[in-house]
């Protein structure tokens, strides 16, 4: 691994049940576990969303700008004896793009976008289904 390959965010207590987090440019994000703030689990499919989605715009978006753009993701959260999860992630892309030649690239061109977003592109949802392990720690322990 080399530090052009890490990420990292660090995320702090702002009060009971909120939290910031922070990346190393600066930009901030909050969420918490309480009221309309977005829950961890929200933002999970919310990354999950974002990340396709970039990728799809950037292919598509050479040809046209879309007229909407949309891309809804859901999920089933569960409880079992492998602990809690979510399963059953599902990702709906709603695009439509102008009439006229760039358009039509753009339509033609969508659902290879969206394949290729899935099946090589977006680290967050190849993360996701390649199983990678997370670690837990205590600094100082």
């Amino acid at each position: 691994m080399t530090d052009n390959s890490l990420r990292s965010v660090a995320v702090e207590r702002t009060g009971p049940g909120h939290f910031t987090a922070a990346n190393a440019r600066g930009g901030t994000i909050e969420f918490g576990t309480e009221g309309a703030d977005f829950t961890p689990v929200e933002l999970l499919l919310a990354a999950i969303g974002g990340c396709t989605m970039a990728d799809v715009d950037v292919a598509t978006s050479r040809h046209a700008e879309p007229d909407r753009f949309t891309v809804t993701v859901t999920g089933h959260k569960v409880s079992d004896e492998q602990g809690n999860r979510m399963t059953d992630l599902e990702v709906t892309f709603s695009v439509s793009f102008p009439e006229g030649e760039g358009g039509d690239r753009a339509r033609a061109i969508l659902p290879r976008a969206v394949k290729t977003s899935h099946d090589r592109l977006c680290t967050v949802s190849r993360t996701i289904e390649t199983g990678t392990p997370v670690t837990a720690a205590v600094e100082g322990t």
